[in-house]
């Protein structure tokens, strides 16, 4: 493996619900933010998931070659940063591809102040960052960030011109079923959250074999 090996909650190779065009998605494990609300609340503690170094990642969200951009979530990304850059820094040495991250900091303090020494190195691999953390009051079910209060950063011209409304377009989401597992993919519309919630629960009382529900959207 190249590189440290990154605690990843959970990948998602070929999606269309997370960013212009078709993209793979990895979240990783981890947030020191705790925001109420909360779509992922099982990624938020600081535990074991799985361990994977970054050329395994690289290749593995780039096995699909429809697959035109990475999209970094969590948990929280920057907690890993220097794993992730060399995610990012690898899977472009496979592809052109771009770079979209998810952050409850602020760009402002990454830059002064970052969290992990490997932030710069992040950040230099991102073409469009969104940051600040998830205030459920301030959710007005548009764009793809979880509440108004979250900014959208473009820090390279790559998807400024993508024809693509990171903050006020119509909310997408898919659901990937494997086998006993459920996995919510992007920021869902208004209601989808509760439907999927109420489906998985109904197939938990209709089985002995544990349905793990990973709700997840970037708040």
């Amino acid at each position: 493996m190249t590189g440290a090996a990154l605690n990843v909650a959970a990948t998602r190779v070929g999606t269309e619900a997370l960013g212009p065009g078709v993209r793979s998605a990895l979240w990783v494990q981890g947030c020191p933010f705790s925001c109420a609300g909360c779509m992922a609340p099982d990624w938020i503690p600081f535990r074991p998931a799985r361990r994977a170094g970054p050329a395994e990642l690289a290749r593995e969200l780039l096995a699909d070659e429809r697959v035109t951009g990475l999209t970094f979530s969590g948990g929280e990304p920057m907690a890993q940063a220097a794993g992730l850059a060399e995610v990012a820094r690898l899977a472009r040495e496979i592809r052109d591809v771009s770079v979209i991250c998810f952050t409850g900091h602020r760009l402002e303090r990454l830059r002064t102040r970052p969290p992990d020494p490997g932030v710069p190195a992040l950040l230099a691999e991102v073409d469009v960052l969104v940051d600040g953390v998830y205030v459920a009051a301030l959710d007005d079910g548009r764009g793809l960030r979880g509440s108004t209060n979250q900014r959208v950063h473009h820090l390279t011209g790559r998807l400024a011109g993508a024809d693509y409304d990171f903050e006020h377009r119509t909310r997408s989401a898919e659901i990937a079923v494997s086998g006993p597992e459920a996995l919510l993919i992007g920021v869902p519309p208004p209601g989808l959250l509760d439907a999927f919630d109420l489906a998985v629960d109904a197939v938990r009382t209709r089985t002995t074999s544990p349905v793990r529900g990973q709700e997840h959207d970037e708040r």
